[in-house]
């Protein structure tokens, strides 16, 4: 039994006599804390690289993988892997398998060189640093590759910060033999031992002179000292190395006595101390070695044979707990889905990153804050051209990211999806993640709708999306989570297994859901949290606030409307949906319904929370509030003549007028479950979803209505694709709606067991087809469009799959 679960079962007993526990109690936090740490403390927490090893520390040691064939000449421009990128020869990448406490197996098809890659990653606790880890890094050549097929690894070391980090190893001034070891120090990790094994392999001979002096099966290992703008361009670093003995052959030898492609391109072998490290090996044919780090805090250097053992252990305990929490329904219980499931969630959680650094941040135009004169998107366009943007922090963020190649980087409103299905597996994991966006925002309730942290981050955005505005919001999905985190916390009530009954039943890992477990620790949490929940709350309601006194509108609440800034003539980027059409030409006095019912929602979700913890004041306001949004939303929003909920503007004659582009925008409130059981508008919502030539398709619900006049046109980016994250909410409200007495369950029951059916159909074809998830799906021909390996809120299919197949019976029952 581990500490944690004596202290677990301790702190359980001593509640259960009545007895005073505060201090046991407090005990149990600290130890809870320090072991979430530890077990999160290292992992792949560099998603855009193909595979990247950092712990959760803003300066440290981190390592990246680098790989490509070695024929010809251009080989090495061509053909090298390090970053995640899109449009490679490579059919399909990602994690098979990954649990964020434990590890993992991750493969990467690399067509274009001719090879698998897969990459084992495990961690094993002990000491008082964050414990020790280890990778497996295997190649296997494809079988269409000759035998002799050349493959150059590299393997790139990094201490930033203050550290020391030394090479050494066995052999000559002509490289390494066997094992190369680096032996580090630093504050943060103490005393460490990184080992790259010697593995197995084949390495290739030459015929050429040069052989002599650049032999095939040695290690080369490239030491030096860079600054800290240099050290994170670990491919320029390396190409510098490459670059300079390759001119040297070229003028000793010339274009007519040229060695073969991998004896030029050949690092000097300089081994020592420094802060940047790059590990040179080639291969003929498959080959397979170690990365081991040992942490001096743990007492053992890790062999071997415990990598062995770590990474068996892991695989049997992820494909265990998977089928578990993620208990597939019909008809989705065939051996292929969850071969489908496995790769779509490990992809999503593996897709979890640390990142940290400074971020751009505008807070010079107070006059184009409000947004209140006509032709404001020119004005705010102008103040950008100012570019008064200064560089702020640095902050640290630890969060999933929507795709490694095209959006490594942290997206608030994607967030809140992200972590729907983590949250299942993993709610102390997502209690950290929601915990650090939280630790992001200003002192007024802001935080950056993208998080863009350092220059590595920066190099993947257009320079035009890098600034943030503290006065642009982006919609609060994470309501969405810490509301359920305190509805599954109070249905407990404390009430769950022990720490030591939940090992016996197979859970190896108490802390997965150590918060949901322990009222004590869940209550503490969403104490802590709430404050920070009403000061964003707050924010939005007045930084987002549409005018409703100044036009004279007709409305139940004279304060409940509200208005998206950062809108320009075609984009309203800060609503998430970015082109979807909004009332032309943009006006002061607009009101979105959208926004609304994000507004709703985070009414709903407080409400709820203050009630969990007794704050009786806090309750009456916001049931206030929220009688007033649910008023507003029919008065402001709600057209009869088109059946469905639109957006509204100012006419040249002053007055209010509602704006009408059947889709996404209409369906909100009833997505955030603002619409009574019982409702007319609720059925006439269901139409609009079920309708064939308006929102259904095959494939998913199409974001905007096919009658629509700029359905598909320009950018087509939210004109008629069929996104996940939307899908996911009317599926859940539909399954809600059929749980419920009213006139439209029957409806409801029938469009879920359809919608559900179509999405997992569509998202799993182009899996199989493709080898990717993908950012969204043409609701014509269900084909996965835009963003490639999109396993952020894609992965939400996991979750649809997990859901029940509703028949009458079976309704009634839930």
């Amino acid at each position: 039994m581990t500490r944690f679960t004596q202290l677990v079962v301790a702190a359980a007993a001593t509640l259960a006599a009545g007895t005073a526990a505060t201090g046991d109690a407090s005990v149990l936090t600290g130890e809870i804390g320090r072991q979430n740490n530890e077990s999160l403390f290292w992992g792949p927490y560099k998603p855009n690289l193909y595979f990247g090893v950092r712990p959760r520390l803003p300066e440290s040691l981190w390592t990246g993988l680098m790989w490509g064939r070695i024929e010809e000449y251009n080989d090495v421009k061509d053909g090298l892997r390090y970053t995640c990128e899109q449009g490679e020869d490579i059919r399909g990448y990602g994690w098979d398998e990954y649990d964020a406490r434990s590890g993992g197996v991750q493969t990467i098809h690399d067509t274009g060189n001719k090879i698998d890659i897969t990459t084992s990653f495990v961690k094993v606790p002990g000491g008082s640093k964050g414990g020790s880890w280890a990778a497996r890094i295997k190649g296997k050549l494809h079988d269409d590759a000759p035998a002799n097929h050349k493959t150059v690894v590299y393997y790139y070391i990094a201490q930033e910060g203050q550290g020391e980090l030394v090479a050494q190893g066995e052999g000559s001034e002509l490289g390494y033999k066997g094992d190369v070891t680096f032996t580090g120090k630093s504050e943060s990790l103490g005393d460490y031992k990184l080992v790259v094994t010697e593995g197995n392999g084949k390495h290739p001979t030459g015929e050429h002179e040069i052989s002599a002096t650049r032999p095939g099966d040695v290690t080369l290992v490239h030491s030096s000292q860079v600054s800290e703008e240099a050290i994170w361009q670990a491919m320029p670093l390396l190409f510098q190395k490459l670059q300079t003995a390759a001119l040297a052959v070229q003028e000793e030898y010339g274009m007519e006595n040229a060695p073969p492609a991998w004896q030029v391109y050949r690092m000097p072998h300089q081994p020592g101390s420094g802060n940047s490290h790059i590990i040179q090996r080639t291969y003929e044919g498959s080959f397979e070695f170690d990365v081991i780090f040992s942490s001096g805090s743990a007492g053992k250097q890790l062999s071997k044979d415990d990598v062995t053992k770590a990474i068996s252990s892991v695989s049997g305990a992820f494909a265990e707990r998977f089928s578990s929490i993620f208990e597939l329904k019909k008809p989705f219980k065939a051996e292929k889905y969850q071969e489908f499931g496995k790769s779509m969630f490990s992809n999503l959680l593996g897709g979890v990153g640390y990142f940290y650094g400074k971020q751009m941040i505008d807070r010079s135009y107070a006059p184009e804050y409000e947004e209140e004169n006509e032709g404001f998107w020119d004005e705010t366009a102008a103040a950008r051209e100012r570019k008064a943007q200064t560089l702020e922090g640095p902050y640290e963020l630890f969060t999933s990211v929507p795709s490694r190649p095209f959006f490594p980087r942290g997206f608030l409103w994607d967030e809140g999806f992200h972590l729907v299905p983590i949250a299942d597996w993993d709610m102390d994991l997502t209690l950290e993640v929601i915990k650090s966006w939280y630790n992001t925002m200003d002192e007024d309730g802001w935080i950056p709708r993208e998080q863009i942290l350092g220059p590595e981050a920066r190099t993947k955005v257009p320079e035009e999306f890098q600034v943030q505005y503290p006065h642009y919001a982006n919609p609060p999905t994470l309501f969405l989570v810490i509301e359920d985190f305190m509805e599954r916390l109070r249905k407990t009530n404390g009430t769950q297994p022990s720490g030591k009954e939940q090992l016996a039943k197979g859970n190896r890992n108490p802390l997965h859901t150590a918060h949901l477990d322990n009222w004590e620790l869940g209550e503490d949490y969403l104490r802590k949290i709430y404050p920070l929940l009403k000061r964003q709350y707050d924010w939005f309601r007045k930084t987002q606030r549409g005018d409703i006194k100044g036009y004279d509108r007709d409305a139940y609440s004279s304060k409940e409307g509200y208005r998206w800034r950062g809108r320009s003539e075609s984009h309203v980027l800060t609503s998430g949906l970015d082109d979807y059409p909004r009332a032309q030409p943009p006006h002061p006095g607009e009101l979105h319904v959208d926004l609304m019912s994000w507004v709703g929602l985070m009414t709903k979700s407080l409400k709820n929370i203050a009630e969990a913890l007794g704050m009786d004041e806090d309750v009456a306001e916001l049931n206030k509030n929220l009688d007033a949004i649910e008023h507003n939303l029919n008065d402001l929003h709600w057209s009869e003549k088109d059946g469905c909920y639109c957006d509204a503007t100012i006419d040249d004659f002053e007055e209010h007028q509602l704006i009408c582009h059947k889709g996404y925008v209409s369906l909100f409130p009833f997505l955030v479950g603002l619409l009574k059981a019982n409702d007319a508008k609720l059925g006439k919502t269901l139409d609009l979803i079920a309708d064939e030539e308006q929102l259904w398709s095959p494939h998913g619900i199409r974001s905007l209505s096919k009658q629509d006049e700029f359905y598909g046109t320009g950018e087509n980016y939210w004109r008629s694709p069929v996104w996940m994250p939307m899908n996911y909410m009317v599926v859940k409200q539909l399954q809600n709606v059929a749980k419920q007495e009213g006139p439209y369950r029957n409806k409801a029951r029938d469009m879920y067991n359809r919608l559900r059916k179509n999405l997992v159909d569509t998202v799993y074809k182009s899996w199989k087809e493709t080898g990717f998830a993908w950012e969204q799906y043409n609701p014509e021909t269900g084909a996965g469009q835009r963003t490639q390996h999109f396993t952020g809120w894609t992965s939400l299919v996991v979750k649809i799959m997990a859901m029940d197949e509703l028949s009458g019976q079976e309704r009634d029952e839930l």
